[in-house]
């Protein structure tokens, strides 16, 4: 059986080359755009959502072909985000994946722009017919997508993480925030895996999305932890951003150590959830354990 690592750098290969190529199958009627995407894309990263994607879709039994257009369509939502999040109207960060940001690389104007066309980009691999994906599952995909990005997901999970910037909010306000901000899109990646496959019971449905939403939450809990103790050379970006920008965080709520608990708790309750899959999900269950034992 195949364990975490060695399944996660075949995957990471894969969707690389993929998106690489079809972004180099585009004109140059716009080259620096282009460039701008291409850097924002590809700079580098760990693939956990298009991991997520191969992963849940494997397991019930898709190919990995028609899984690749699923994955770069969730990667390219990613990867859009970080690159307006870094921008000074949000987060100003000049450092993204040990490289410097978008809009310090390109400007600010080039890289809204990127952002843009990696938002667009997504829905033209998920619709793409080489993909063949059915018809019913391009339509349940493009539902998924746009709601875990748009206001009720990814982007109004970002208005509210901006709104609670210099003021301590409560931790139902905090896990709503990230539920919406970072979980949004862990689910999608899942669920979009999941609904590739037509047919799939509403039990395994659901299952699978207790699990994205406690990965999810474990996940941005972690990624709290590290910006209170994680390296900036390993993590690649800034360490104690979250803190200079006097935001709201689990362990300023919760304390530090209470923190990694819950973290850890969060896990093993999506861990739990995969009981009820009756599928090979161990790089699921790896994956849980993954988000709670990183160094970036």
């Amino acid at each position: 059986m195949q364990n975490l690592d060695a399944y996660a750098k075949e995957v990471r290969t894969r969707i690389n080359d993929f998106m690489a190529q079809y972004l180099s199958s585009l004109d140059n009627d716009a080259v620096k755009l282009k460039e701008a995407m291409n850097y924002g894309l590809l700079l580098g990263g760990k693939r956990a959502r298009p991991l997520l994607v191969y992963a849940t879709g494997e397991a019930l039994g898709q190919k990995r072909e028609v899984l690749d257009y699923v994955a770069a369509a969730v990667e390219c939502i990613h990867a859009y985000s970080l690159i307006h999040d870094d921008m000074p109207e949000m987060d100003n960060d000049v450092l993204r994946r040990g490289q410097q940001t978008v809009h310090v690389k390109f400007g600010q104007t080039m890289a809204l722009l990127a952002g843009d066309a990696l938002q667009t980009l997504a829905f033209e691999f998920v619709s793409d017919k080489r993909s063949s994906l059915s018809d019913s599952a391009i339509s349940r995909l493009t539902a998924i997508l746009a709601k875990c990005s748009g206001y009720a997901g990814m982007c109004g999970g970002q208005a509210l993480d901006l709104l609670a910037e210099g003021q301590q909010i409560s931790y139902e306000e905090l896990r709503l925030l990230h539920s919406k901000k970072t979980g949004a899109l862990i689910r999608a990646a899942v669920m979009m895996g999941a609904q590739s496959v037509d047919g799939v019971d509403d039990k395994v449905l659901e299952a699978l999305d207790s699990y994205a939403t406690s990965t999810g939450l474990a996940f941005q809990v972690w990624d709290d932890i590290l910006d209170v103790i994680g390296d900036a050379k390993v993590m690649g970006k800034t360490q104690g951003a979250d803190e200079s920008l006097d935001k709201s965080t689990y362990p300023a709520l919760m304390g530090l150590e209470e923190a990694k608990i819950f973290a850890k708790d969060c896990a093993q309750n999506a861990i739990d959830f995969l009981k009820n899959v009756p599928f090979d999900t161990s790089i699921l269950t790896e994956f849980a354990l993954f988000t709670v034992d990183r160094d970036h």
